[in-house]
């Protein structure tokens, strides 16, 4: 980085008897061009790294800016573990241990002591089986920041925004609404021009029905709802497409015509993403006054303790973390930019980080997390 001091990102451990503190280990063992601030409990990363045959180079965070980081080093922000982790078999008690480290990183970013914040998995319903009500990552930042959000998800080819995420499907329709898309297609085109460096973001928006409605004949939410911001919005100079029919908004011709898409509901463009990027997928929250990045799965608890979780949603996670910062700051000293008109990626990849190769379940190398402990939050 020619001499300018790394940026700082703190790394949350999750769930501590999940995966998450094995992928933390991997990620400090990976060349990420970061200073990497484990916010977590020493003994709990000492263990994780004896599970996964490493050594890492564990110091209490300073605060200072160094210009490079060694392979294998992490600082750390000590929050002590109530009771020692057995891996797969979460612990209620635990419960306050991984609120104090989201909150102290959360605000460790407002305060300018961090960077950007990366999330490793959570078990939600042992934070709930504590008797602590909560509903995820985004929920308690939002909280915390003050800030209303939207969940995006992003793979190095594709950024998918959702008007609604965990709703059953017949509740959807009563969810949007003209007030709702029009807060949340204000946020995405902010964060999109100042936190990704675009100068006029295009955001292709789905129709709620088949076929964007057919003109009225498979329902009126697009006619009622959609169409009428879309227009209320492209007025202000927004460039909004669509609404477009889910079912062809996807193929390549179309894909060059927008940098992001706003989907209705989580499985009407999830899978798309998914299919072809499980492993390469990003969620972050977009509105917070500051970078929040996680990885798309949830803690695995079948293969916690084995030491064999591939780190590589984590990396990619920190990936964009590191570029989103490096475009935030350019964004704050000069105009956005206008890019990713189709000839490049949309996250970086081998550009900030080197992930290990991948057994694909073989048993000779880190393990993906399966497609069932997949958790957006």
């Amino acid at each position: 980085m020619n001499g300018a001091p790394l940026p700082r990102l703190a790394v949350t451990a999750g769930e501590p008897a999940g995966i998450g503190p094995e992928l933390l280990i991997r990620l400090a063992a990976s060349p990420l061009a970061a200073t990497l601030i484990a916010v977590t409990d020493r003994a709990l990363l000492e263990r994780a790294a004896a599970r996964c045959g490493m050594t890492i180079e564990l110091t209490d965070d300073d605060g200072s800016r160094p210009t490079r980081r060694m392979p294998g080093t992490l600082r750390l922000r000590q929050v002590p573990l109530a009771f020692d982790e057995v891996p797969g078999q979460p612990d209620p008690r635990n419960a306050l241990h991984v609120l104090t480290t989201l909150g102290e990183a959360a605000d460790g970013c407002m305060a300018g002591r961090y960077d950007a914040l990366v999330t490793a998995p959570l078990q939600k319903s042992s934070i709930n089986g504590a008797g602590i009500r909560f509903s995820g990552h985004t929920e308690f930042f939002a909280e915390r920041a003050h800030a209303d959000v939207v969940m995006m998800l992003a793979s190095p080819e594709l950024r998918v925004a959702l008007a609604t995420t965990h709703l059953p499907l017949a509740a959807v329709p009563a969810a949007i609404t003209q007030a709702s898309l029009t807060r949340i297609l204000r946020i995405v085109h902010a964060e999109l021009r100042h936190k990704f460096g675009l100068a006029e973001p295009r955001i292709a928006v789905l129709g709620v029905n088949p076929h964007a409605g057919e003109a009225g004949y498979l329902g009126r939410e697009e006619i009622d709802t959609v169409i009428p911001v879309l227009d209320r919005l492209r007025g202000e100079g927004m460039q909004l497409l669509g609404p477009l029919p889910a079912d062809t908004a996807f193929v390549p011709a179309q894909r060059r015509q927008y940098d992001a898409v706003l989907a209705m509901y989580h499985d009407q463009a999830l899978p798309v993403l998914k299919s072809e990027a499980f492993d390469r997928t990003v969620n972050l929250t977009l509105g917070l006054p500051f970078i929040r990045t996680s990885v798309d799965h949830g803690t695995a608890l079948d293969l916690a303790g084995t030491g064999k979780a591939d780190p590589a949603s984590l990396i990619a996670a920190a990936s964009m973390a590191i570029d989103l910062i490096a475009r935030s700051a350019s964004t704050s000293s000069s105009p956005p930019r206008g890019e990713d008109r189709g000839e490049g990626p949309l996250l970086p990849s081998a550009t900030h980080s080197s992930s290990p190769p991948r057994g694909e379940g073989r048993g000779e190398g880190p393990l993906l997390p399966s497609a069932e402990t997949s958790e957006e939050d």
